[in-house]
């Protein structure tokens, strides 16, 4: 008879005819707490058949559909079992458990800060199983990819593989909590939906319908947000956890932690084969990256990566947001038949089991990566522009076709590879935190119904903009947004990897921000009589952070410093007839909070000031934006004639 150690053992329950199983255990962690999980088998007593066991662990409900694990985005979404009996009859016993605090979990929830122990934990409960044979292979999408990186950086013995996609924390620091020392607000916006979802609410009617009925934008117009006057205040752990991470904004001991400091405990991690899956529009791209290049480096199991034109988790989606990529941006059937079968395959072959006829041969390419653009710029039968792309494959990032390039900015408002000669040349804006330049797009999830990730047409804001105003116009048109563009272009000019800006600034402020977005400026055609300004990557640094995210320093008002404000990397064909553009200002907001010009840390300010803002463009400061092109500078000559 199984031994599942535990007093709360369940027998088997049969699902899909017999042909699968699941059966509900309770894992012991080191405190005491226990974790609910269910195995899925393929028959009532799995110790009978000694598999290796892939794990997934999640804070949405173990027994919850999600949209991210579907297979196209037309068919209905696979329910958990569906996805389980996949992999158990290609003889995997399949394990779904519920976080802390969560679903039927033990335990208080605190966001990503308890994952590595209880992931470690897991671990090594399951390779002690009957019907383990000692190997787990951990998968999962968004917050199940944080567990993995949490529980690899906790040293966890016997995780045989990582599939990460779309998220695992190189630095929460840099990306997911932070970037450039802002706080992203995606943070609020997720709290606010996953309290609603907590067993808390459940257990609550009032709770539950209070937080049903929390006006987020109206409550982002109330930020900064005080304990205890918050739209979570009758959900203290909720509340606690957000604001904690709000006043964390110095790189201290909070973001040294294992679960949110990979790039610290790379060291820990298990030599283990994994794929690091990401896409252009998550917010976890500079984490996807870093990850993949680290661990290719540093392990002699190999890694690899996957890059899609996609939002969050949407890789089965041809769009995101207002921009079509074509019927080969899918992974399915573009990389394989579909996602289920693209990770069945994988695990196989990291684990070596190509031998038991359930894999294909040959080599998987280390990179593969959608290059965006391409298409025709017209608008398609759903309303969305036409960008197009296609699928490359490289053996590193940035691929081996491309060098650095900087381009100057002027103050005639070019982007031009010759350095300024000029002695003097500057731009000034006052950047007023009380109006600040609206959200349009990007690399944002979770954040409905304030901001929404993808590509949009920064010449086209509207009501469905937070913070946008009539009459509506080009955000290049807001005297706070400094814009930069190349003559059109004579060819086409593929970019591929980070992009930064070495900006020589001074503010009248003690504190400020300075942000930057990189666009791809489409020429006018029938459908779009003003062009498209497709926003690409876009990037944020708050100056008190200027010498050390450690030990910030006011600034001194009229002095010069010179900082640099790095944004996720990319990949597009910038079309002949198109135009590379640059963006600078000082907010985008919701997406960062709001710099109060101050020097007082955003989470407790209460007064805001109004900055001089000024980007010096000249022969002894030089400011310009890198990014990686192919084929280098030359990329940017003058086509021959025939």
């Amino acid at each position: 008879m199984i031994s599942y150690d535990t007093p709360h053992a369940c027998p088997p329950e049969p699902l899909q005819d017999g042909a699968l199983w699941r059966r509900t255990l309770h894992v012991p962690m080191r405190d005491g707490v226990r974790l609910a999980a269910d195995l899925y088998s393929a028959s009532p007593e799995p110790e009978a058949t000694v598999l290796p066991v892939l794990l997934e662990r999640t804070p949405y409900g173990r027994r919850t559909q999600r949209g991210s694990d579907q297979d196209r985005s037309d068919a209905p979404v696979p329910r958990p079992e569906d996805i389980a009996r996949h992999f158990t009859e290609a003889r995997y016993h399949v394990v779904r458990q519920d976080c802390r605090g969560r679903g039927d979990s033990e335990g208080t929830f605190v966001k990503y800060l308890g994952e590595g122990p209880d992931g470690a934990d897991t671990i090594a409960w399951l390779r002690n199983q009957p019907w383990c044979d000692g190997r787990v292979v951990m998968t999962g999408v968004s917050y199940s990819a944080h567990v993995q990186s949490a529980a690899a950086a906790e040293g966890a013995r016997g995780l045989a593989a990582m599939f990460q996609d779309s998220g695992g924390f190189s630095c929460a620091y840099d990306a997911g909590m932070r970037m450039g020392g802002a706080f992203e607000l995606k943070q609020v916006t997720w709290a606010l939906r996953h309290a609603v979802q907590s067993p808390e609410a459940a257990a609550d009617p009032v709770l539950r319908e209070a937080l049903l009925r929390v006006d987020v934008p109206g409550w982002f117009g109330a930020m900064p947000w005080r304990p205890g006057c918050t739209p979570l205040r009758h959900l203290s752990a909720y509340e606690d956890f957000l604001l904690e991470q709000w006043r964390q904004d110095t790189f201290g001991d909070y973001y040294r932690t294992p679960a949110l400091y990979g790039r610290g405990f790379y060291g820990r991690f298990p030599d283990a084969p994994s794929l690091h899956m990401g896409s252009w529009y998550d917010p976890y791209v500079r984490s996807t990256i870093e990850n993949f290049t680290a661990l290719r480096e540093l392990k002699a199991a190999p890694s690899y990566l996957v890059m899609g034109p996609w939002t969050h988790g949407h890789r089965c989606e041809t769009h995101a947001g207002e921009v079509d990529f074509g019927p080969r941006a899918t992974l399915d059937g573009n990389l394989a038949p579909s996602y289920l079968e693209f990770r069945r395959r994988w695990f196989d072959r990291a684990l070596g089991r190509e031998d038991e006829g359930s894999a294909e041969r040959g080599d998987l390419p280390a990179v593969q990566y959608f290059l965006m653009g391409g298409g025709d710029g017209r608008r398609d039968a759903a309303g969305r522009m036409r960008h197009g792309g296609a699928w490359r494959t490289d053996t590193r990032w940035p691929p081996t076709s491309t060098a650095p390039v900087a381009l100057y900015l002027t103050t005639e408002g070019a982007l031009t590879l010759d350095p300024p000669t000029t002695a003097t040349a500057s731009v000034t804006y006052d950047f007023d935190p009380h109006h600040p330049v609206p959200t349009m797009g990007g690399q944002v999830t979770s954040g409905e119904p304030v901001m929404t990730g993808g590509a949009y047409d920064q010449n086209a804001p509207d009501a469905r903009v937070y913070g946008a105003r009539e009459p509506y116009l080009p955000l290049d048109s807001r005297p706070d947004v400094i814009s930069l563009t190349t003559p059109p272009l004579q060819r086409d000019v593929v970019l591929a990897g980070p992009v930064s800006a070495r900006l020589h600034i001074s503010t009248t402020a003690r504190d400020t921000d300075f942000t930057i977005k990189l666009i791809d400026v489409h020429p006018p055609n029938p459908d779009y009589p003003h062009g498209f300004a497709m926003n690409l990557t876009d990037g944020i640094v708050r100056c008190r952070f200027h010498r050390s995210y450690e030990k910030p320093e006011l600034l001194t008002p009229g002095e010069v410093y010179e900082i640099e404000v790095t944004a996720p990397d990319t990949a597009n064909r910038f079309a002949a007839g198109h135009r590379i553009r640059l963006d600078i200002s000082s907010s985008n907001f919701p997406r960062f909070d709001v710099n109060t010009n101050t020097g007082e840390p955003e989470a407790a300010a209460r007064r805001t000031a109004v900055a001089a803002n000024t980007v010096h463009m000249d022969a002894e400061r030089p400011s310009h934006v890198r990014v990686w092109v192919e084929g280098g500078a030359d990329a940017f000559a003058q086509p021959e004639r025939a």
